[in-house]
This record gives C-alpha cells, sequence and structure tokens, in this order.
C-alpha cells in the first residue's frame, strides 16, 4: 500500500473572506481585485453570488457596487 498524499483542500467563502471581498469590492468596483484581495477567484465570487441570491450578501454586493458607480459620478459628494 503506497500512501498518497490527499487532494488540496478547496477554498472556501468563510464570512470572514466574504466581509473582506465586500469591503474591497466597496473600495475597487471590481469584483476581480475583491475577489483576490479575500484569495478566491473572481469565477468563485460569482457562483457564490449565484448561489446566495436574495441574501444579504448578495443584496450588499448590489449596494456596494451602486454606491460605487454613485461616488463614480460625483467624486465630490
Amino acid at each position: 500500500m503506497t500512501d498518497t498524499p490527499p487532494p488540496p483542500r478547496r477554498a472556501h467563502w468563510t464570512p470572514a473572506k466574504q466581509r473582506i471581498f465586500l469591503v474591497a469590492l466597496h473600495d475597487s468596483g471590481c469584483v476581480a481585485i475583491a475577489a483576490q484581495a479575500a484569495g478566491m477567484s473572481r469565477s468563485s465570487a460569482h457562483r457564490l453570488r449565484t448561489r446566495l441570491a436574495g441574501t444579504p450578501f448578495a443584496r450588499t454586493w448590489d449596494s456596494v457596487l451602486a454606491d460605487y458607480r454613485r461616488r463614480l459620478a460625483d467624486p465630490f459628494d
């Protein structure tokens, strides 16, 4: 019997990573940058959002991006 190493663990979206993502999304307006800040991929962020549709996470995502767009439209507000 040979000892084979276990497969690498997949990263998971913990509540802490979700908070990091949302803060970075608020600051950058960019899903890829926010996902990287949380140590996750852009595609996994979109999958999470789809999976959590209608939850506070998805609503906050929408709100954060709307706020980012408002700040771009009026940077002196």
